[in-house]
């Protein structure tokens, strides 16, 4: 008898399953094209076996909501196409990631435009919403659980959220790749202990404590990996490089048909092998990020709030430096790197309360705990907000004197 699935290694969840109707749309080059888009884009520059990517991300987004989908299955909450429709929105999730993952957000977000933005194109006017449509599924209701729009609550969150297949994912498969501990987290457990309160997403208060781990997990992991100094250093390289080079090349122009050719060794060749003269600096910051000829952080100050630079703007402190040490603006770099402590809701608004079960005997109480309430997690709520300034070895030492001059008394 033919078997009607594939399974796939994978170092995190051991085998991923992909069933006959998945596999079009993971062999679909549109899909194939996550395999060139790094999952933490600059990261492999401090910790060189993170070379993963978005492809296998997404395989493990659609392991984990199969594992909250049969979970709530057994439990008579939901039913069997429900699970089909959440792993598919898991599998497409991360569709409309641009070269260099987050990186490039920081570009088009300026331009009202994120990577869900491109996915919902991708799903409903490619031939990725026409595989959907031909097996019988409704492509619409897929894109809006994927991106967090859809009437049904409860699937939302388990794609993307406080309790998502997402983070769960990537922070157990960022770990593994980046070697850093802080990211064992118990997603069996929870997966296992999800329930469902007036249609939002709820867990077994018996599972308080693995959450508790995976908050204390993410934001540790934001310390060490995501907002590192030598990973932002890459990633400040990249920016820059990609700013300078967007009219030249239209990376941002949002032509669907060119959007899904965007890789990152594409995008950082195309920079390279640039003739232009205005892209002089553009192509050494990409020559040097290829090389790891990295950025020096000469200052760094962390705040508890995202406000906390709103009255002194990144550029303007970056022209104050220039004036105080005597060195072109251009080469002088000011990073600020924010946040939330707890992760968002699929509304993007940050999460408030957490709905807790608990079964007794003859009946189950839910209660709405405000995450302020837990301890390990009201000690990390709030915002993470990182300041630094970066600079060549040459001016290293003229703008760390300017820097700790101009922002050594600005208050957390």
């Amino acid at each position: 008898m033919k078997k009607n699935y594939l399974d796939i290694i994978d170092p995190i969840h051991d085998f991923i399953r992909v069933y006959d109707n998945e596999l079009p749309l993971v062999d679909n080059p549109i899909f194939q094209r996550l395999r060139r888009i790094r999952q933490l884009s600059g990261a492999h520059l401090a910790y060189p076996a993170a070379q993963h990517t978005r492809f296998e991300h997404s395989l493990g987004v659609m392991h984990i909501a199969g594992l909250a989908g049969n979970a709530l299955y057994e439990k008579g909450i939901i039913k069997p196409h429900d699970i089909k429709i959440l792993r598919l929105a898991g599998l497409l999730h991360d569709i409309g990631h641009g070269p260099f993952s987050h990186l490039f957000e920081e570009i088009i977000q300026k331009k009202k435009i994120s990577h869900e933005d491109f996915g919902r194109k991708i799903i409903l006017q490619s031939e990725i919403g026409d595989n959907l449509t031909k097996n019988g599924y409704d492509k619409k209701l897929i894109a809006r659980i994927a991106f967090g729009d859809s009437k049904h609550q409860y699937l939302n969150e388990i794609v993307s959220g406080a309790l998502s297949a997402d983070m769960m994912d990537y922070l157990l498969r960022d770990g593994y790749f980046t070697g850093a501990e802080h990211a064992k987290i118990d997603h069996k457990r929870i997966t296992h202990s999800l329930e469902v309160y007036r249609h939002k997403l709820a867990l077994e208060r018996s599972a308080l404590y693995s959450f508790e781990s995976m908050m204390h997990s993410r934001y540790q992991m934001f310390k060490a990996v995501y907002f590192h100094k030598t990973v932002r250093a890459a990633e400040v390289m990249l920016l820059e490089a990609l700013r300078l080079s967007d009219d030249e090349f239209g990376f941002t122009s949002f032509d669907l048909d060119e959007y899904i050719n965007l890789t990152d060794e594409y995008v950082l060749l195309k920079i390279i092998s640039s003739k232009s003269s205005k892209l002089r600096h553009a192509r050494h910051l990409a020559m040097d990020y290829q090389n790891r000829k990295l950025l020096k952080c000469v200052f760094e100050r962390i705040y508890t709030s995202p406000s906390s630079l709103t009255k002194t703007k990144t550029n303007e402190i970056r022209s104050l430096l220039s004036k105080r040490s005597k060195v072109d603006e251009n080469e002088i770099f000011v990073d600020s790197s924010v946040t939330p402590s707890i992760p968002l809701a699929p509304s993007k608004k940050e999460s408030k309360h957490i709905i807790l079960v608990n079964h007794e005997k003859s009946r189950s109480l839910a209660t709405e705990m405000p995450i302020s309430k837990i301890p390990l997690v009201s000690a990390i709520s709030g915002f993470m907000n990182i300041l630094r300034v970066y600079a060549f070895q040459k001016n290293r030492n003229k703008i760390e004197i300017a820097a700790k001059s101009i922002l050594g008394d600005l208050e957390k």
